[in-house]
């Protein structure tokens, strides 16, 4: 109707604003101080080209259970591309942690039939079991789309022709910015799955924890 606005609501007190982009920018500040890209490069086993995406400082090629001399490069080139791709699920899921506990939300309804705005979804993982379950199967239907041909899975490099929001990088430059997408990738996936465990042991949301201040797993 003409009464609904195209914008994104936002119901969230200034004060839990503030304390949301307080957690984005020591989230930032943890991802750029945890993981820094020095000159120094860390040679990998036989095998495994030491310029692989992923070898950073200060961990540098970090294989304690020698996955990679009992497999094989092959094997190990596969399980970077699986963390790659976790890496931006989790990415992609952090932020919609944050933007949803700020009660930023789409206008309207999740489900017409069902009288369901999307401001009716809860916070936290309790908003999972609020969504119909046609809208679930949506969701498994476009991920399986986007796995299977899309961007399908057998392409290990994850390099789909997008670039970095349309532009292409090469040599040295695309070298870091492949491993900053890394690097951030395992913060993100350290960040919802704290996120969700002290959901889980506390019964509180990331904003209820915030506005609380108990920020802890007890």
């Amino acid at each position: 109707s003409s009464s609904r606005t195209k914008t994104l609501t936002l119901r969230a007190s200034p004060k839990r604003i503030e304390r949301m982009l307080k957690v984005v920018v020591a989230l930032c500040l943890a991802s750029a101080s945890a993981f820094s890209f020095g000159s120094s490069k860390t040679a990998a086993p036989v095998g495994v080209d030491e310029m692989e995406i992923g070898v950073q400082a200060p961990a540098g090629f970090y294989d304690p259970l020698g996955f990679v001399a009992k497999d094989g490069p092959e094997a190990f080139i596969r399980r970077r591309a699986v963390e790659r791709k976790h890496g931006r699920i989790a990415m992609m899921a952090i932020t919609g942690v944050l933007v949803h506990n700020a009660d930023i939300e789409f206008p309207g309804y999740l489900s017409i039939s069902e009288d369901l705005k999307f401001s009716d979804v809860p916070n936290g993982l309790k908003g999972i079991f609020t969504v119909p379950a046609a809208g679930l199967a949506q969701i498994l239907a476009f991920a399986a789309l986007v796995e299977l041909a899309w961007w399908p899975a057998s392409n290990y490099s994850g390099d789909y022709g997008c670039g970095f929001f349309g532009t292409q990088y090469e040599g040295e430059e695309k070298i870091t910015k492949l491993n900053a997408e890394m690097a951030n990738g395992r913060l993100a996936m350290l960040g919802i799955a704290g996120a969700m465990f002290a959901e889980g042991q506390t019964g509180m949301t990331l904003a209820e924890q915030l506005d609380s201040g108990k920020l802890l797993l007890f």
